[in-house]
């Protein structure tokens, strides 16, 4: 669902207070970013604390994505439904509030609990800071106020494994959740004392046959793609089990999606070509920006034998890379067709997952960081 069919324009005082509200919702941002893959690194040391297998800290991370997944599609229902700054303020505080109890857990279970409540939460954060900028910039300002959000959107997961692994290592695995509640409470001040109402909607539906039919696939993809390695794929019942469902509720979602008179999503946005081209581009940059920070991790702790804090040094250059790639395309795109850019980029992050494949568990830490810089430099041209 559109978040809304019309951006209205700021009202004066958003625009008097339009650079602490970018500063609040770019918190938000990158909070919500930086957890997708700041407890990578930390999964070997809350194992040992809570008693975990490593087939069950692993729930750790998966618990986090399926409700992060599912909980994103009725952001924009949400929105308008309770207003933008009401719903912004309350996820902002459920994600902080999630955060100390993650960091407070004493059990799996628990821990567990909290992130798929984190997850929930966290889902809305980056749309709600994406369209709080859309309107409190000028059309002329909002190319540089996307550039400035997608640099969170982008560094978060980046620089993820790279701060979790300076505080594990300095402190515990803990402070990578209690690192978020400061930040979470000044954001909160900030959005809800400076960014100004908006109307409420009580006349809109929501599809929730969709919603479900969507949510059901995507669970069970998730649970398929996450556990199949450990089960056996196939060999398992219950992988068996997870793929049928995920193919149950794809087929469901798209029937309905054609079928219904107000659907969930409308098949017609697809006919737009550079839209349906964008978000494939996004799907695979996304894919591997969030796959290569989940696993390079461990296999340079367990294989390579390096450290949780050199762990975090050798994957930072990939930050620096997006940082410094997005600043150059910015400034690029008004020369060049920014086609030309993606394409770049696009060459950059091949050139560097080919790399990858020659690596071994010797690999050198020289090597890890530049062909980090170098996909870093990537996705910043792809985005």
């Amino acid at each position: 669902m559109a978040m809304a069919a019309a951006i209205p324009a700021a009202s004066k005082s958003e625009a008097s207070y339009r650079y602490i509200i970018t500063a609040c919702a770019m918190l938000a941002t990158l909070m919500q970013a930086l957890d997708n893959t700041i407890a990578n690194v930390a999964l070997p040391y809350m194992q040992g604390s809570l008693s975990a297998t490593s087939d069950q800290i692993t729930w750790v991370l998966t618990s986090y994505v399926i409700a992060a997944a599912i909980m994103t599609a009725p952001v924009g229902w949400l929105s308008a439904r309770f207003g933008r700054k009401n719903f912004f303020v309350v996820c902002l505080a459920g994600f902080t509030a999630a955060s100390m109890l993650c960091g407070l857990a004493g059990s799996l279970t628990q821990i567990v609990a909290f992130r798929l409540l984190q997850g929930m939460f966290g889902a809305a954060l980056v749309p709600l800071s994406q369209s709080t900028l859309m309107d409190i910039y000028t059309p002329e300002e909002r190319g540089t106020a996307m550039a400035i959000w997608g640099m969170g959107v982008m560094v978060g997961p980046i620089l993820g494994p790279t701060l979790g692994g300076y505080l594990t290592d300095v402190y515990n695995w803990r402070w990578v959740f209690y690192v978020n509640v400061p930040f979470g409470i000044v954001a909160i001040a900030g959005l809800w004392y400076f960014l100004q109402s908006n109307e409420k909607n009580d006349s809109l539906r929501f599809d929730w046959t969709g919603f479900a039919a969507l949510s059901l696939g995507l669970c069970a993809l998730q649970l398929f793609l996450d556990r199949g390695e450990q089960k056996d794929w196939l060999g398992s019942g219950e992988i068996v089990t997870y793929l049928v469902l995920a193919g149950l509720g794809f087929y469901l979602f798209a029937v309905h999606m054609w079928l219904a008179p107000k659907p969930f999503i409308t098949p017609a946005i697809f006919l737009d070509r550079n839209f349906t081209t964008g978000l494939f581009i996004m799907f695979a940059v996304g894919a591997i920006l969030l796959s290569s920070s989940a696993t390079l991790a461990p296999y340079l702790q367990n294989l390579g034998g390096y450290s949780v804090y050199e762990t975090g040094l050798m994957m930072a250059p990939r930050g620096i890379g997006t940082m410094v790639a997005m600043m150059l395309a910015g400034r690029l795109a008004s020369r060049f067709d920014p086609r030309a850019l993606v394409v770049f980029g696009t060459f950059l992050l091949s050139y560097s997952l080919l790399e990858m494949t020659h690596w071994n568990p010797n690999v050198d830490a020289w090597i890890v960081s530049l062909n980090g810089f170098v996909q870093g430099a990537g996705l910043g041209f792809v985005f």
